[in-house]
């Protein structure tokens, strides 16, 4: 068995939920995960925004509007009386839902109930436009086997059960349609996977029921070779490692999270990144298979602060770094990128919530200089050391960009380079014309 997940674009509109079914009903047995179609969950954010502001008024508002608008996608969807009338009668229920939280407290517990309708609403709707052409489906509920644990992670075990129960319950079926992203927490209360989403949530169904493969398609042909918003000619990617993969993701490349494929990986189970605006397009494969002694792609990561710590106390000094890293870790702030000297070390980070605070307390150890407005790039690959040239490839492509950082070793798949935000594009640029286009 196979699991699909579908994000927001590929069922944004009722024409985009009829090609989604196109591709399907292929005669194999599946799940299938469905994110909200795209625009739903901003609305039902703000809803909640509203609440929290103690404005029913607005809430109200943006409620009503919403409902016109699903109105109207059920006119587009559905040929039969019958289905438009079961469809209505389903999202009158939800609306009805919704607007009963304008009467009473509003806390985070009712924020996340609210957020999760979006994909409730679209499993929903997909379900009876299956059922109203003739298909063997039905709707599986999320919030009957995906579970997470004290820790907010994953209850596997838990998972496996409960998905078993639910695929038993409901014997025999082509098409079995279930939400991503919501899940319910140890405590039972309706909570969400936040981490990947509806991607997390196939990667994790995939794992629980052993499925020969796992489907992301999203409104791209895969990950690409580079950023196609700032550079030309890219292409898509056609196989990557797991740890590949998931560097690229960490690194900017949007179309994944970077732990949503982790189950995928541990259960060995491939994942493609599929388009559904082009069906026919390869894709990526993602897998623990490696294609040996290759660059695959290039990713940047905006908004990153690059941090200087220069001591002569540092030199020969055991403890030094664990006293740095330990005033990160107090301010739970990470660290993306960091080089040493025997005088100083330099780090980057990519949330200045407590920069002001973490750069006080650093001055106690030495002198502190603050870049902001920095970039990583990222070049991932089978990078092994033993790989020779590939270091020398990427820094000469950048000979003529000032570099801030270089880390190389740490993996056998990346070299990241920290530069100016200015300098981005042309970096990017110029790593495609050596790496790929020369």
């Amino acid at each position: 068995m196979k699991v699909l997940k579908f994000g927001g674009t590929s069922v944004g509109t009722p024409q985009r939920m009829k090609d989604v079914v196109k591709l399907i009903t292929d005669g194999e047995q599946k799940i299938v995960v469905l994110s909200a179609m795209s625009g739903t969950t901003n609305s039902l954010i703000e809803i909640s925004d509203y609440l929290y502001k103690k404005n029913p008024e607005g809430a109200m508002e943006t409620i009503n509007t919403l409902e016109q608008k699903y109105k109207k996608h059920v006119d587009e969807l559905y040929t039969t009386d019958e289905y438009k009338k079961k469809t209505l009668e389903f999202l009158k229920q939800e609306f009805d839902y919704l607007r009963s939280f304008t009467k009473g407290i509003f806390t985070m517990f009712e924020e996340k109930i609210i957020v999760g309708q979006g994909e409730i609403m679209s499993t929903n709707m997909v379900t009876n436009y299956l059922l109203e052409q003739g298909h063997n489906a039905t709707l599986i509920p999320a919030l009957e086997f995906m579970r997470t644990d004290k820790n907010a992670e994953p209850d596997l075990q838990y998972i496996r059960e409960k998905l078993k129960v639910q695929l038993e319950e409901n014997p025999g079926k082509e098409i079995y349609i279930t939400q991503g992203f919501i899940c319910r927490n140890a405590y039972g209360e309706v909570d969400n996977l936040q981490r990947g989403g509806s991607d997390y949530s196939a990667s994790l169904i995939g794992a629980a029921i052993e499925a020969s493969e796992i489907q992301i398609w999203t409104d791209i042909d895969g990950m690409h070779n580079n950023d196609p918003r700032f550079v030309d000619k890219t292409a898509p990617v056609s196989h990557l490692h797991f740890e590949e993969a998931a560097e690229l993701a960490y690194f900017g490349a949007k179309i994944l999270h970077p732990t949503c494929v982790q189950p995928a990986k541990f259960a060995g189970i491939p994942v493609k990144l599929l388009n559904t605006m082009d069906p026919e397009a390869a894709g990526t494969v993602i897998s623990n298979e490696t294609e040996a002694k290759k660059i695959k792609a290039v990713a940047a990561k905006d908004n990153i602060t690059a941090i200087n710590i220069t001591s002569s106390r540092m030199l020969l000094a055991h403890g030094f770094l664990r006293k740095v890293f330990e005033i990160f870790e107090s301010y739970k702030t990470s660290i993306d990128m960091i080089t040493t000297s025997e005088v100083g070390v330099s780090v980057s980070i990519d949330n200045k919530t407590n920069l002001n605070s973490i750069v006080d307390e650093l001055k106690k150890f030495g002198r502190v200089n603050v870049d902001e407005d920095m970039c990583i790039i990222c070049v991932v690959g089978d990078l092994e050391w033993h790989n020779v040239g590939f270091e020398a490839k990427a820094t000469e492509a950048l000979k003529d960009i000032p570099v801030r950082m270089i880390s190389y070793g740490g993996s056998n798949h990346n070299i990241s380079f920290l530069i100016s935000a200015d300098d981005k594009k042309r970096a990017l640029q110029a790593l495609s014309d050596k790496l790929f286009n020369a």
